[in-house]
């Protein structure tokens, strides 16, 4: 038995897989086409409501659905008693920082891919709009970092979910000119072995949109998900 993942290679999905690597559990993939609607199917639907990746099956827990990627790093920390803190004041430091990305990272980066990358008609306001807060964003987290190696004292969830979302700035058109501390921190996680693993699956998603040919592929699934 094993947690099963729901997933595709995206921000989001390579959380939790991330996740999982560092935490050494054992996984299955399955991958999930977004281009072709896959996640708003009814049987994926009955995982998650919401229609979205990544969700978790835990077999191993009675076939335990899980989804939406930060309470499924939350049930995956809670589960093994890693990467969550030792203490109820550390471990709420990770779950601030860990909705700082899921209420303001992660939406405002999401936001900035529609209308930079994704949407036919390009809106300048919208586009700056956008761009201007990730990179507010990005600066906070570079002054959280300021004399830290990561964002809650120990390596957390905190760390997977916000680097998740923020080493694809550029893919957002934001720059991180003069962001020291946080081009530190996001080298050093992208050293980790586990980090490595999980952000290929299921296959890998740095790559993809660091390649002009993928990048394409990426734009027009992106398309069809605003649909």
């Amino acid at each position: 038995m094993s947690i099963e993942l729901l997933t595709a290679p995206t921000p989001n999905g390579i959380k939790v897989s991330i996740a999982l690597e560092e935490l050494e559990l054992a996984y299955t993939v399955r991958k999930i086409d977004l281009g072709a609607g896959e996640q708003k199917q009814d049987w994926f639907l009955k995982i998650n409501p919401n229609g979205r990746i990544p969700a978790i099956i835990d077999h191993d827990n009675g076939d335990f659905h899980v989804f939406e990627s930060g309470a499924i790093l939350v049930y995956l920390a809670e589960k093994t008693g890693k990467l969550m803190g030792t203490d109820e004041k550390n471990r709420s430091v990770v779950m601030q920082w860990l909705m700082f990305q899921m209420g303001g990272l992660g939406p405002m980066m999401g936001q900035a891919n529609v209308f930079y990358r994704y949407a036919d008609e390009k809106i300048p306001f919208a586009i700056g709009r956008y761009q201007r807060e990730v990179r507010r964003l990005l600066e906070v987290l570079n002054e959280r970092l300021n004399g830290r190696d990561f964002l809650a004292g120990a390596y957390s969830i905190a760390d997977i979910a916000n680097w998740s979302w923020a080493k694809s700035h550029a893919w957002s058109g934001v720059k991180i000119d003069g962001l020291d501390n946080l081009k530190r921190w996001l080298d050093d996680i992208a050293a980790r072995p586990a980090v490595i693993r999980g952000a290929q699956v299921p296959e890998n998603f740095l790559e993809k949109i660091d390649k002009t040919e993928r990048a394409e592929k990426v734009v027009e699934a992106g398309k069809n998900m605003l649909v």
